[in-house]
């Protein structure tokens, strides 16, 4: 008896188990995405119950699925599709609020889409890079993780990655260096559309005509799937990728318009919310399968996912908002930025740079994920105490201020790391050169056998 349930189908049933309240109460209520409340008795609190455990079961057969799919494709192009599902929600969320602005909607919504895509991307590196880092340490306490050096000193310890992933460092810090010019123009235009999505595709195109590697031995569900015939085996991979990938795209609104209306309860202003609590909502996907490659000592690949999903976020997210506002306007244009917007811009990418500096020598130490994490919630906690205790210009004002200063300072700091580690990043930029010539003029791969 015990045996069967550990088969690892039983392990499947219970992911699915946990999206069953979620498409009974939602999807039978015709829940789409809109500004409306989730459903018509459904109070916030069992919103954010029933949408988070559907992005928790849809999670892991995301997981699963991109698991499974590492034995056809390459990994970093079975990561990078993870990384686009897991956030599809963030995008969902933010073209909504550009749909608003290119409707003629009130002003708030260009600063709402801003807001949302700003704070979205800070998590992610804020409590995403620095918590998955403290994480990944702390599990190798107790189960050995080859990924993770124990060194002497004060919070010394540190998390290495593969070098193989200097391609998606290399086009992160390409799509950040652009970042810090998007706001020059006074709006998101499509030129910034040109660039920044054209990154992501030269990116794509350089991973997937790498080889099909031999990664390590899988256990579990992806074993089980991976011992299917390749055209099964295919087919499981897309169903599991579909699936989780819809439950996660509706249940992750219902899951963040629960979190914020539990925000209005306490006086949480709604450009504050937007900014992080439904990022938060959004983001949550991909940091549980992180953490659960991790728990599986895959540090290399959690880690990558996380790199993919910031650039996606970084190059696709903020790309196609220029799309959709011209769509909806029925002309070309572009997303309008004031002064709150271009510095929120600047210091999301002024994070990023910082974040890419301490990852230049492939390299993350437990007091580097600490100062990702302090940096990143003492500005978010100044701005909440500035927003709860001033008059509403005033604050804008304040606000204004700290971003600046937190702006410098991640850059000081950036520059200072990329001078320290300027012969790794000599490396990471010619192992990146190297990937690019192979794709160019590589020839395709053999089909590796079952």
């Amino acid at each position: 008896m015990f045996d069967r349930l550990r088969h690892p189908l039983v392990a499947v049933a219970m992911a699915l188990l946990l999206t069953i309240p979620f498409v009974a109460t939602f999807v039978t209520h015709g829940l789409h995405l809109s500004p409306e409340p989730p459903g018509a008795n459904i109070t916030p609190g069992m919103a954010v119950l029933v949408g988070g455990l559907a992005i928790l079961g849809a999670s892991f057969l995301l997981a699963w699925g991109a698991e499974t799919a590492e034995k056809d494709v390459p990994t970093a192009f079975a990561i990078a599709v993870l990384a686009v599902l897991a956030v599809a929600p963030e995008y969902a969320v933010d073209a909504y609020y550009a749909w608003q602005a290119g409707l003629g909607g009130s002003g708030s919504h260009a600063g709402l889409a801003v807001a949302n895509m700003t704070g979205a991307n800070r998590i992610l590196i804020g409590l995403g890079w620095a918590g998955i880092a403290v994480f990944t340490v702390y599990r190798a306490k107790y189960v050995g993780d080859e990924a993770v050096d124990h060194r002497s000193g004060f919070l010394a310890d540190v998390v290495t990655l593969d070098h193989g992933i200097a391609t998606e460092i290399a086009f992160l810090l390409a799509a950040t260096a652009f970042a810090f010019l998007v706001p020059l123009g006074g709006t998101i235009g499509i030129l910034d559309t040109v660039v920044l999505v054209g990154l992501y595709v030269l990116y794509i195109a350089i991973i997937v005509r790498g080889d099909v590697e031999e990664t390590d031995e899988h256990v579990g569900v992806p074993a089980y799937f991976q011992e299917f015939p390749k055209k099964r085996r295919i087919a499981v991979v897309l169903l599991l990728f579909a699936y989780s990938g819809l439950l996660i795209f509706e249940a992750v609104h219902p899951f963040a318009t629960g979190l914020e209306r539990l925000g209005v309860q306490y006086g949480i202003p709604e450009f504050f919310m937007v900014q992080w609590l439904a990022p938060l909502a959004s983001e949550s996907p991909e940091l549980v399968v992180v953490a659960y490659l991790v728990n599986k000592a895959r540090s290399t690949a959690g880690f990558n996912a996380l790199i993919s999903s910031k650039l996606n976020q970084w190059t696709l997210l903020i790309g196609t908002l220029a799309v959709v506002f011209s769509i909806s306007a029925g002309h070309i244009g572009g997303l309008p930025l004031d002064e709150k917007q271009t510095v929120e811009i600047w210091i999301t990418a002024a994070q990023s740079f910082f974040a890419l500096g301490i990852l230049a020598n492939f390299e993350m130490s437990v007091r580097e994920a600490i100062a990702l994490f302090v940096l990143f919630i003492s500005q978010v906690l100044a701005e909440f105490y500035v927003i709860q205790t001033m008059s509403e210009q005033a604050a804008n004002q304040v606000s204004i201020t700290i971003l600046y200063a937190y702006t410098a300072l991640y850059v000081v700091l950036g520059v200072a790391l990329f001078v320290r580690h300027r012969e790794s990043l000599r490396e990471l930029l010619g192992r990146t050169a190297t990937n690019a010539r192979e794709a160019v003029g590589g020839s395709a791969q053999p089909e590796r056998a079952d």
